[in-house]
């Protein structure tokens, strides 16, 4: 005998076991799974751009349809494209309507969930704020609309009791925002740090491996397509800082601060610190961390040199990797497909997945998880860059002449730093390239060190800094 247990809500019944009465129907014979197929409503789809996340996510949802039916126990039917030409190339249903017009798109009644991969802030901004006021669930790999207007976003979806799930946004195909909303929701979270982009992780691994210069890896990258013509974005550390926008966000219960989140590409990673990295038994790694310190939240993308034996130092190419520290579990780390249509797409339709189930087993379709990790945020303060700790590789190029140690140890010593190890390098054009690692000091002290060591007459060129983060606490 097969029984159905329906709930039907009563109108403003304060008290909760009274608002519900339950009946039961005795369905005989029936097949259950029948029974499904013809009462329950497929769940209805329009994807927003058909670049290559957009066209991963179309393959995916046609080649793992039934197994994504299984796993949600309805149907996803595409019935809308935003698309600036029409696509015949991509076989779709004659059902599926494409169009231009992304506004018309979202207000359409037959669209339960919007799937946004366009990219860039505007138009995507609008057509998302506009989606959300009509009542539609967002999907969405929009890295920089978040970290930049998810404030506002977000607000406006738990306004109208929606989701916007995002977990394409960062790190590809690997589920760091799941991993860290409720996989580590017993966890106070003291730091995490990240490989976030891809493309400059191949730039720095090719100039490791091969002893190549910066410029000839990135002409390489962009001719494989890992980096776009105007390589600003990955190479300048904006994309990890968007990126680290949403896992600090999530790490610590803060609101999203893009714009205090201190930056520093790669392109003045010399081939020469990367060999003499190297030799000290480290590996230059381009991070984002977000780090718990005692008078606020660190926030800071940049190169970093770590220890050699460091499973996240050995993440080599275009793939990605977050270590999170956790005062429960310890430390994990979480290794992947930071981009393309594959890994991307699979995050895209999981986040799809999840939101069919909500919306199918819950009440209204806010889901039960809050959209940052936290019921509240709280505004710890943003500490500024003088304020951060580090430790550091310092390279200076100096005469060689007596005493030009001596005065650059005396210089450090003065300002409370420790030097950790000190390496002089064979001559080069009658310089002695002089290298320091120290322990860890307040920014604001190696900022007026190394002023003082770069006024010596006796140094030439610019002293190259790179921070140094052993990551084992």
């Amino acid at each position: 005998m097969i029984k159905l247990l329906f709930f039907i809500d009563s109108d403003k019944v304060v008290n909760l076991l009274e608002s519900w009465h339950f009946f039961s129907y005795d369905l005989g014979s029936l097949n259950v799974d029948e029974y499904l197929e013809c009462d329950v409503k497929p769940v209805r789809l329009a994807i927003l751009g058909l670049g290559t996340v957009g066209g991963g996510a179309l393959k995916l949802l046609k080649e793992n349809a039934a197994e994504i039916k299984r796993r949600t126990g309805r149907e996803i039917q595409i019935t809308h494209v935003g698309t600036r030409r029409p696509r015949p190339d991509l076989e779709l249903p004659a059902s599926v309507k494409q169009s231009a017009d992304l506004m018309s798109i979202v207000r359409q009644p037959d669209v339960d969930v919007v799937v946004e991969v366009m990219g860039g802030i505007h138009p995507a901004y609008d057509v998302i704020m506009e989606a959300i006021k009509h009542g539609k669930q967002i999907v969405t790999a929009n890295k920089a609309l978040l970290a930049e207007h998810g404030n506002e976003l977000f607000k406006a979806a738990d306004d109208h009791k929606v989701q916007i799930a995002y977990e394409a946004a960062v790190a590809g195909g690997i589920p760091i925002i799941k991993v860290m909303r409720e996989g580590l929701a017993a966890n106070r979270i003291d730091w995490l740090a990240g490989i976030i982009n891809g493309t400059g992780n191949f730039i720095l691994t090719e100039m490791r491996e091969k002893g190549r210069a910066f410029a000839d890896v990135l002409k390489e990258a962009q001719e494989l397509g890992y980096a776009e013509a105007d390589p600003t974005f990955d190479v300048e550390g904006i994309d990890a800082a968007h990126k680290l926008t949403l896992l600090a966000s999530i790490a610590f219960g803060i609101p999203l601060q893009f714009d205090k989140v201190f930056t520093e590409g790669i392109s003045k990673i010399t081939a020469q610190d990367v060999k003499y990295a190297e030799d000290l038994g480290f590996r230059i790694k381009h991070l984002g961390i977000a780090r718990r310190a005692a008078k606020g939240i660190e926030l800071r993308v940049h190169p970093t040199l770590i220890p050699e034996d460091q499973l996240i130092a050995n993440v080599n190419g275009v793939k990605n990797a977050v270590l999170v520290q956790a005062n429960a579990v310890g430390p994990t780390l979480y290794y992947g497909a930071g981009a393309g249509a594959g890994p991307t797409a699979s995050a895209v339709i999981a986040d799809v997945v999840d939101i069919v189930r909500d919306i199918s087993y819950t009440e209204d379709g806010a889901g039960t998880i809050p959209q940052l990790a936290f019921e509240a945020l709280t505004d710890l303060p943003i500490l500024s860059r003088e304020e951060m700790t580090t430790g550091y590789y310092i390279r200076i190029n100096a005469e060689d002449q007596t005493g030009v140690l001596a005065d650059v140890t005396t210089i450090l010593s003065r300002a409370g730093i420790s030097i950790d190890a000190i390496m002089q390098q064979p001559r080069l054009k009658d310089l002695i390239p002089i290298v320091i690692l120290t322990d860890p000091v307040v920014e604001s002290k190696m900022d007026e060190a190394l002023a003082q060591i770069q006024a010596l007459p006796v140094i030439h060129g610019e002293i190259v800094r790179i921070r140094l983060e052993s990551l084992d606490n």
